[in-house]
């Protein structure tokens, strides 16, 4: 292709993405070519899926309005964020918008003014950033653009899911009404007919979707709120418990200094201990997060925790006896 006619290509992209539509024979004019050149440049467009469309009220051509943001004034700082924040995103594989931002934090990087790009270059060499697990999303991002359509015009969508709690392949329908990254992995949150209820379902696990025609009404933010309510992480079990932890010294920095739920309180002993409180909807996540400190935290309350990890502790130790004494 000519240096000539890719300038025309652009110049073509420009006018069409501005407000307003033009003509094949307007645009032949800015273009200072036939109106048959004008349209095997739109046929080009379509080979490389610009979306233009053509306006029928005013017989004009426009670029979909959504295709290219406007350009994007950065400071350095925030550039520097975006670059640092969406460099270490390429490590995390195929996972849907991640995968896109650090594609985007690329644009941005080539997009900026050469000196910028050597000063946070050079910044960029002396930082680094550690994300935590994060499960597998392979050949996910189609699946995530089908659910973020079906969410945004709340049409109905067919599943077929794995479950692990109960331990089958569900064939289910569903109202999907948000996309949650949770911990380490895409969720959606979906009213299920089946259960009658609003349920999460891991992305991942979903072997197959159809998005329907039907469609169906909103869900309140409130709704959505009250769904997940005091939970630890994303699974209320549909009861609240005042959970009173004593933390050792060795550990209570640490508890401390991250804020765990919106409803944790802290307070120190005298010998650098820790007394941690919080008002959870359900004990079985709470539980694992517990046991994760092993024998630096006590469970003071509520009785049903004491004893649910007494149970899996005696559990551990005797998985984890001698093993010539069970032999």
């Amino acid at each position: 292709m000519s240096t000539s006619r890719i300038y025309r290509l652009l110049k073509l992209i420009t006018l069409l993405q501005q407000r307003r539509s033009y003509t094949a024979t307007e645009l032949a004019q800015e273009l200072e070519v036939s109106k048959r050149t004008v349209f095997r440049d739109l046929n080009v467009l379509e080979m490389a899926q610009i979306p233009y469309f053509f306006d029928p009220d005013n017989g004009g051509y426009r670029i979909s309005g959504d295709f290219f943001l406007p350009p994007v004034n950065l400071t350095v700082g925030e550039a520097l964020a975006m670059l640092v924040l969406s460099g270490r995103l390429r490590e995390t594989g195929n996972v849907p918008l991640m995968s896109e931002g650090a594609r985007a934090a690329m644009k941005v990087e080539g997009a900026l003014p050469e000196a910028i790009r050597n000063h946070v270059g050079k910044i960029l060499r002396n930082l680094s950033m550690r994300i935590g697990p994060i499960a597998r999303h392979d050949a996910l991002e189609g699946l995530f653009d089908q659910l973020a359509r079906a969410v945004a015009d709340r049409r109905a969508c067919k599943l077929t899911y794995i479950s692990f709690y109960e331990q089958k392949q569900l064939r289910l329908t569903v109202h999907p009404v948000r996309l949650l990254f949770i911990a380490r992995a895409w969720y959606l949150l979906a009213w299920s007919r089946a259960h009658k209820a609003l349920r999460t379902f891991k992305l991942s696990r979903i072997r197959k979707l159809a998005v329907q025609k039907e469609t169906f009404a909103p869900v309140s933010d409130c709704r959505i709120r009250k769904h997940f309510g005091n939970a630890w992480c994303m699974i209320p079990e549909g009861r609240e418990y005042n959970v009173h932890l004593h933390f050792e010294p060795k550990v209570a920095g640490n508890v401390a200094e991250v804020r765990w739920h919106p409803t944790q309180q802290v307070h120190w002993r005298e010998d650098g201990s820790l007394d941690y409180r919080v008002r959870v909807d359900g004990l079985g996540e709470i539980t694992w997060w517990v046991l994760g400190y092993g024998d630096q935290v006590e469970a003071l309350a509520p009785p049903e925790l004491r004893r649910q990890i007494a149970r899996i502790a005696r559990d551990v130790g005797r998985r984890h006896g001698d093993r010539r004494a069970r032999s």
